[in-house]
């Protein structure tokens, strides 16, 4: 696909992967409609992209929200043409062992990462072009490694590389696509202080935003795009584990006390932020 003048609905477009995808496709001379949560930050991003040159624009909307949804429908509806292409980039983090996650943490992130995401891309569909239309998201190798530390929200990448493949089966005696691309760890401000220590204890490789800007723009050109896990060794590591679990087990089993040390880390700074009120 070539994307110059194409319409691209871009979500979580503040983010650091977000934004860089932003960049990236403002470059490919795309028509970009800018979803996110900060209102600022999407006007400086507007005058900087000159998003209006290329008839793009933004919208201030909470995808984890009816009314943010509605807003996005609404300005379809308004659009003259269809879009080409839905990148499904809105998520949030959890780091930290299952019995020290807050439910409502937990309840947040799963609503957002997951339940969001697919409301969204079903009332996106209707919209999409339907003789070239493309739904990309933006996932995570954790969709396909659990990770000590990650439960939850393993489990909510996980969903998500489920439902871009139940959905891609879905379509495809259509001419709409559906891929998932999975970056590594990357540098990004959804990581905690903890998570990028825990990071450089283990040796993981990380990412720059720009790395992944450039895979998405790279895949959304070819002729017919498909999944993609990004980094090596990771991509070993997700074949290993699809085959061989108990090999990554035992792995990552002599990691835990590392991981603990810094979940534990974590834990302290979430609890000094945590008000007691006196009795």
């Amino acid at each position: 696909m070539d994307l110059k003048g194409k319409t691209i609905l871009l979500t979580g477009a503040t983010g650091g992967i977000g934004e860089a995808i932003a960049r990236q496709l403002t470059e490919c001379g795309s028509r970009l409609i800018l979803v996110g949560r900060s209102d600022k930050n999407l006007k400086y991003m507007a005058r900087e992209l000159r998003l209006a040159r290329n008839n793009g624009f933004t919208l201030q909307a909470d995808i984890a929200t009816h009314a943010g949804r509605e807003t996005i429908r609404t300005a379809l509806i308004a659009l003259e043409n269809p879009i080409d292409v839905l990148i499904n980039c809105a998520g949030v983090s959890l780091f930290g062992f299952l019995e020290d996650n807050q439910p409502a943490d937990i309840e947040k992130m799963i609503n957002t990462n997951v339940t969001a995401t697919i409301l969204l891309t079903q009332q996106v569909l209707p919209f999409l072009n339907k003789d070239q239309g493309r739904i990309l998201i933006v996932g995570s190798s954790f969709g396909a490694l659990g990770f000590p530390g990650f439960a939850a929200y393993c489990a909510s990448k996980f969903a998500l590389r489920g439902f871009a493949e139940a959905l891609r089966r879905e379509l495809a005696d259509s001419k709409m696509q559906v891929a998932h691309i999975a970056p590594r760890a990357t540098n990004t401000r959804l990581n905690s202080d903890a998570v990028v220590e825990l990071n450089d204890a283990l040796g993981n490789n990380v990412d720059e935003p720009e790395d992944v800007a450039l895979a998405v723009e790279n895949l959304l050109s070819m002729r017919n795009i498909h999944d993609v896990n990004l980094g090596w060794p990771e991509r070993l590591f997700l074949r290993i584990n699809a085959v061989f679990p108990r090999l990554i087990d035992k792995a990552l089993r002599g990691k835990l006390p590392l991981i603990r040390s810094f979940v534990r880390k974590e834990r302290d700074v979430n609890t000094k932020h945590v008000t007691i009120n006196p009795v």
